[in-house]
């Protein structure tokens, strides 16, 4: 049975991820009531992410390290853990600390950003970042499920 944990980790992070696309959204057309939306969308998104990071955090020790790495570490396809679940680790480390910035950018130059391009692409690049690098992590997330599948139906329990 898949554990909870999965779930809750990948819906939040989903969530997250959304929200950053819409400050992208907001901020191509800005408005003093646009910025508004944006900036509540940074928080849910903010929010989000580093709920999904404490709890993916949670399910990596007390989960994934004791049963799964081990069962996917001694299938054909070790490779789940030796290169996607490395890759995916470290650009998730990056998510919650670019929703910081992403956020504080945008309450930082809150009353300036229609008139000034140069930290509206910033913020506008960065949510993007947020929302393309989410969304590679969450196909890795598909393919280590896939691994650790792939190890039970061999036989590798």
């Amino acid at each position: 049975m898949v554990n909870p944990l999965i779930l809750i980790h990948a819906v939040l992070a989903e969530i997250g991820l959304f929200a950053f696309l819409w400050v992208v959204v907001e901020m191509l057309n800005p408005s003093e009531i646009r910025i508004a939306r944006a900036q509540v969308a940074a928080l849910i998104g903010f929010a989000c992410l580093y709920f999904a990071w404490l709890v993916g955090g949670f399910y990596y020790i007390e989960v994934y390290g004791l049963h799964v790495k081990p069962l996917i570490k001694a299938s054909d396809a070790k490779w789940v853990h030796s290169i996607v679940m490395e890759v995916k680790e470290h650009i998730f480390l990056f998510l919650p600390i670019l929703a910081t910035l992403t956020t504080a950018l945008l309450y930082k130059y809150d009353g300036e950003l229609i008139d000034n391009r140069d930290a509206r692409l910033s913020i506008v690049l960065l949510a993007g970042l947020i929302f393309l690098m989410g969304f590679s992590i969450a196909g890795m997330g598909a393919i280590i499920s896939s691994g650790y599948r792939f190890a039970l139906m061999t036989g590798m329990t």
